[in-house]
Parts: C-alpha cells; structure tokens; sequence
C-alpha cells in the first residue's frame, strides 16, 4: 500500500491520503511534557510496530493533506506545511521544497480544479500550502478554489493577542498563507458554533489545541466519516486522552473536546481520519478496558 495516497470509501465519496512529510524521531517527552517514562512503558504495548520509532521513546508523525472527492466537487482539508515559508523559530517546517504538488496530480488533481480548500486550525503545518512564492508575492496555490477558515481562528491570529513567541504553532501564519487568501476574495468563514456546509459536511466545534479548531465530518448514504484535526496527535493519546500535546493553546478545552469526540467516535463508528498519525493515518476508536482502544483501517 502507498501511504502517499491511502484511499478510502465513504457512501459516494472517496477519500484520499496525500502526504507532505513524515516526520521522524519526535520524542514523546516534548510531544507529551507530562508523560512519563513509565506513561510510555504502559501504553507501548497497545501501539501498532509503526507508531513507535525503535528507540521506544520517539513517534513518528505524519503531515499530509485528506482529498475528497464527492460527485460533485473536489476539496482538500488541510493543507501541510508549504514551501518557501519562512518558519526559522520551528526549523522542521522553515524554507521546505517538498513535492507535494507533483504528489497532488499524481492522484490526478490539479490545483486549479480545486473547488474548496477546509483548514481546521490555522497553526503551521494545517495550512502552509494554501499559498505558493510566486515572483515574490504569495498567491493563492488553488486559485479557483472557496477556502473555508473558522472565523475564531481568523479574528485571533490577525489580532496582537496572538503575536507571542509562546505561540509557535501560528507565527507567520496568517501573514503569508491566510490574508493573501482573504485579500484575494477566496475566503469564506465559519462560525464558532460550527454548523452544515455543502449539505453533507459539518463543522463541529472542538476548540482548545487552538482557539477556533474545528473537526469536520462528512456523511453520505449512511456512512460517516469526521476530520479530526488535531484533536490527538498520535495513537499513544487515544489511550491516553488525558495528556496534551506541547502545541495545545487552551488546554482545559482542548481536554474536554477530545473526550467528546472520542466519545463520539466510540459511539457512532465514523471512520477517525487523523492529520498526523502515521500509517494509514485512518482508524476506528472503540471502547477499551474503561477507556479507548485504537485500530488503524
């Protein structure tokens, strides 16, 4: 299987995985400041081989983009990291040349017969490839395309209340891959409450990674499927729901809207599409042992 273009079928629409980048060797002490070495030592055992890197104490993680295509539009939710950003307080994400367009028409998609572009947050590497350099001015990568913000991350992070260097997951963000969008008429938003789009999307509020991070789910015939976000960041969270990555910016609500919609998934089925567990990166959550258990589709 190529885990640069994993597909999926869901009722009408197929889904398909384009991966950016996969990052390796990211200890889960920075990941998870308050995991322990006996956290991991726990929870190792319920990992598939792939979630761990062979020292044991190190993930892999996966940035990539879900292409949907439904009968009647073609729409990337999230969209990576970008090239040519200028990121040098994150160093894995500064001045990238990556062939993720060439991987976007190899599953025969051109850029300018993308109808929409979803972000469920605005942090670095959710909507890098919004924009591309061209002559020296950010343009729109997608340029035929309505890109769909939540409009509470759009007020933040053009507001001063989000410029701290706390705050890497979004600096330069909205300067290079969100205002040129919005100056170029391409935008739509959402609003906090979340609600239906395109009659079989949904936006559902889960703030707290980020201040308006949305999931979104898209139903069609009686099959399920929801976009998680970052919501989690890896297996290893599923089992523990309770420890927050170090890019969570609100981490009272981050917890909470994890739990819901672990809960959610448990309860329902739908197909968890997540935008940086390795692998397939797609699963199914179930109820485990008074938690929850994980297993990759």
């Amino acid at each position: 299987m190529d885990l640069l273009t994993t597909s999926y079928r869901v009722g009408d629409v197929t889904i398909t995985k384009v991966e950016e980048q996969l990052l390796h060797n990211i200890p889960l002490s920075f990941l998870y400041p308050k995991a322990t070495p006996d956290d991991v030592k726990a929870v190792a055992p319920q990992l598939d081989a792939g979630d761990l890197e062979e020292s044991g104490d190190a993930v892999p993680l996966s940035i990539h983009t879900w292409v949907v295509r439904t009968p009647r539009h073609v729409i990337l939710v999230d969209t990576g990291s970008g090239n040519d950003k200028e990121r040098p307080q994150n160093p894995m994400f500064h001045r990238l040349s990556m062939p993720y367009l060439a991987r976007l028409q190899a599953t025969g998609i051109d850029p300018a017969a993308v109808d929409y572009v979803f972000n469920t947050h605005l942090h670095v590497d959710h909507s890098g490839w919004n924009t591309r350099l061209e002559n020296g001015r950010w343009v729109p990568t997608f340029p035929n395309a309505r890109y769909v913000f939540p409009s509470a991350e759009r007020d933040y992070y053009a507001s001063p209340a989000s410029h701290n260097e706390a705050n890497i997951p979004s600096k330069g963000v909205y300067e290079d891959s969100v205002l040129p969008i919005i100056e170029a008429g391409l935008a739509d938003f959402i609003a906090p409450d979340g609600g239906r789009y395109l009659d079989i999307f949904e936006f559902i509020p889960t703030t707290g990674h980020s201040i308006g991070h949305m999931s979104i789910a898209v139903t069609s015939g009686d099959e399920v499927a929801i976009f998680a976000g970052d919501i989690l960041h890896h297996p290893f969270q599923v089992h523990r729901p309770d420890l927050n990555t170090v890019f969570c910016e609100f981490h009272d609500d981050a917890a909470r809207s994890r739990r819901r919609m672990l809960d959610r998934f448990a309860d329902t089925g739908a197909l968890y599409l997540s935008t940086h567990f390795p692998g397939s990166s797609a699963g199914h959550v179930s109820r485990r042992n008074g938690g929850y258990g994980w297993t990759y589709a």
